[in-house]
């Protein structure tokens, strides 16, 4: 018998993810691992990140149109400041990609 956790990392939470999505079944999976706040959460987080990126409103503007405190906003805004550009440019072109997928439903 193991004594250690069969997922240590976020590596391993990432593959198991990555399967489930493979498989069809990351709907499930992400439903079960999140609470409904957790879930309400990553939504502003996401949304958060995509504002950000635009940089068409101020962080007040996005904390009023979120609903959320202008330190989450801020917090989101640190975390991309520790990114490269690249990695900015990747994210803002996948939320792109979301957000034109959702508006084509």
């Amino acid at each position: 018998m193991s004594l250690q956790p069969e997922f240590s990392d976020w590596q391993d939470v990432l593959k198991l993810v990555e399967h489930a999505t493979q498989t069809g079944q990351h709907e499930m999976l992400l439903t079960m691992l999140m609470t409904a706040d957790e879930r309400e959460a990553l939504v502003a987080r996401v949304n958060i990140f995509h504002e950000l990126l635009k940089g068409e409103q101020s962080q007040r503007q996005i904390s009023q149109m979120l609903g959320v405190g202008i330190a989450t906003i801020t917090r989101g805004s640190n975390e991309l400041k520790s990114k490269s550009e690249q990695e900015k440019q990747q994210l803002q072109a996948l939320l792109q990609h979301g957000a034109h997928s959702k508006l084509a439903d």
